[in-house]
């Protein structure tokens, strides 16, 4: 190439090489530069000057035989490598297509008329839902950018409890705008940087439209709640929203609360009826019968609780042995010490002035006998066995008893007090009720027995349910609340339209890719109700652009409506349609911090 002259464009920079030399011709000046000026404008020069081995002609001849004969291969090497743009570039990209595999995978499923997924467990269980930290976990999902969007949806899960599908979504798009904004040469860095600056603004915005609330507002929370169940099967069910909202008001002090604990909401699953059937009762429901088989009561008043967790049967050594017996007295001897065993543990228990005997589940020996069933019987107390480990807490935090693992430290002051307890039977399925619990520091519990034909139903039931209660728990927290139906994705999208026409760059490439990338929510909520997705979202841009905030996709009227309550001076009551402020600012920021983490990585290296 020596002695020869190529000319082209780098960057509107006029070019010429001739004998190693680099000459840029600027508009008013021409300047010489040298090897080493020239050397970081070798990537764009190779486009021009074909392929790797023709870079040799931005070189000095003479320099260039001078260092290849100082220079290790070894460094030549590391150089190479570091020189590399393609593997960052390709390592990119695959695991940008990964993850947006996964949010493709759940977008159907968004909104209130999103469809359902069948998921076939590895046990061979089948479960129907179309909640997104539901589905995710069950997929088998291997490639490690896809298992970021799943860990994703679980922590939206925990933080807000809703939006698990939506802030899929939002990641998968934000995903493909940095993927174009990569493919016009700004750096991931510089993508990352300008989408969490974005991502403040848009949190912004949202506080800006948002509408704070009361508590004691019963209304405003049961929209919030029928929002929620609005896509879910159990979205035609009046019952579901109302006892979402009440459940979690029994158990908070509404003037002074700022979290709930939702443990202390029990959800019992009772195959039966339809869901309409399904219960709320403030107190304790177990799903255990009583034990009849030693006639013992089945309808206690004026109960005292006592929960034991030792068993009321004979003892077994602890390794396995037989014992010969050849003579009848011996066994009448072994059959006496028996009973004799049993009755003083019994009378024990009644003399605490226990009535109702709660017996935790064994899994060494039998909990309970015959025997021991005669005895409790006779003395009139009621007995209910085979209490599961994950139970004994909430059943001590409802009744205020305290769990007894020996006979000798079984008193009174370990029982709980109340005024009624019952096996009642509905639809097929008995459970008992506790009612009228009288300790005075015992904690606020509810308990909900939710009805449903197949376990299927019930299953989406307590799952919907737990949506709800986290809605509420959100407007706890955050006492705000915003329009849903894609209104507030909307309004952020116009409000980093505008301020992207007066950034500077980056952030004016960035925001406006940002703005456009939170569009995906109306258009799959119109795409998924069967509407012209492409007219919706017009039609909301023009009237967000107007200063609506609060328009967004109606799928009652299959178009636009307004969401919240009407505008002043507005004819159109709106639909009532609100979500809490903490789900969609969570679900952007969340989003925002994996699609940063995704755009960071350049290399993937397996460990032994």
């Amino acid at each position: 190439m020596s002695g020869s002259s190529r000319k082209g464009k780098v960057d509107g920079f006029g070019v010429d090489v001739a004998d190693g030399w680099l000459q840029v011709k600027l508009a008013a000046m021409s300047t010489v530069l040298a090897f080493d000026d020239a050397a970081r404008l070798v990537p764009q020069l190779h486009e021009i000057y074909g392929n790797a081995n023709d870079r040799r002609v931005v070189e000095n001849p003479t320099r260039s035989s001078r260092m290849a004969q100082s220079a290790p291969a070894s460094s030549n090497a590391g150089n190479n490598a570091f020189r590399d743009k393609e593997k960052p570039q390709a390592v990119r990209t695959a695991n940008i297509v990964a993850a947006r595999a996964v949010a493709d995978a759940i977008r159907t499923s968004l909104g209130p008329r999103g469809m359902d997924k069948m998921i076939q467990t590895g046990k061979g269980e089948t479960i129907i839902t179309n909640d997104g930290n539901t589905m995710l976990p069950a997929m088998s999902v291997l490639h490690p950018a896809a298992k970021m969007l799943v860990d994703l949806a679980n922590a939206q899960d925990i933080e807000a409890g809703d939006g698990t599908t939506s802030v899929v979504v939002i990641a998968g798009s934000l995903l493909g705008a940095a993927e174009r904004l990569l493919a016009k040469g700004i750096h991931p860095t510089v993508i990352s940087e300008s989408f969490s600056r974005a991502a403040a603004q848009a949190v912004k915005t949202l506080h800006e439209i948002s509408t704070p609330i009361s508590i004691t507002d019963r209304q405003t929370l049961l929209k919030a709640a029928s929002t929620s169940l609005s896509s879910k099967i159990v979205a035609q069910e009046p019952k579901l929203a109302p006892m979402a909202v009440d459940s979690v008001l029994k158990i908070i002090d509404a003037k002074t609360a700022d979290n709930v604990d939702l443990r202390n909401i029990r959800v019992l699953k009772k195959a039966g009826g339809v869901i309409d059937d399904s219960d709320m009762v403030d107190g304790l429901v177990l799903s255990q019968q009583v034990v009849k088989s030693g006639g013992g009561p089945t309808r206690i008043e004026k109960a005292r609780i006592g929960l034991i967790q030792f068993q009321l049967s004979p003892p077994k050594p602890d390794m396995e042995n037989q014992i010969v017996v050849n003579d009848y007295r011996q066994m009448d001897k072994i059959l006496k010490e028996e009973r004799a065993y049993l009755l003083n543990m019994v009378k024990k228990i009644k003399k605490a002035k226990c009535n109702v005997l709660l017996i935790q589940k064994s899994i060494l020996r039998d909990a309970v006998n015959d025997l021991s069933l005669h005895f409790l019987a006779k003395l009139g107390i009621l007995c209910i066995k085979d209490i599961e480990r994950d139970e004994v807490e909430f059943i001590c935090k409802s009744t205020g008893c305290k769990p007894v693992a020996d006979v000798d430290s079984f008193t009174e002051d370990k029982l709980a007090s109340a005024d009624l307890i019952e096996e009642v039977s509905s639809m097929g399925a008995r459970i008992v009720r506790v009612t009228g619990i009288k300790q005075q520091n015992v904690a606020k519990t509810v308990s909900i027995v939710v009805r449903g034909a197949n376990p299927l139903i019930l299953d989406e039931a307590a799952r919907s349910l737990h949506d709800a209660h986290c809605v509420i728990r959100c407007l706890v927290k955050k006492k705000a609340l915003i329009p849903g139906g894609g209104a507030p994705e909307m309004a952020v999208t116009h409000a980093l339209s505008r301020l992207a026409l007066s950034s500077p760059y980056p952030d004016n490439i960035c925001f406006k890719a940002f703005a456009e990338a939170l569009e995906v929510i109306p258009v799959t909520l119109a795409e998924n109700a069967g509407l012209n997705s492409i007219r919706v979202v017009t039609e909301l841009r023009s009237r967000h652009a107007n200063g609506e905030h609060n328009v967004g996709v109606s799928i009652k009227r299959g178009g636009v409506g307004i969401m919240g309550s009407a505008e002043s001076g507005g004819s159109d009551g709106g639909e009532g349609v609100m979500q809490p402020l903490l789900v969609t600012t969570s679900a952007i920021e969340q989003a925002t911090e994996t699609v940063k983490m995704i755009l960071r990585i350049d290399d993937i290296a397996l460990s032994r």
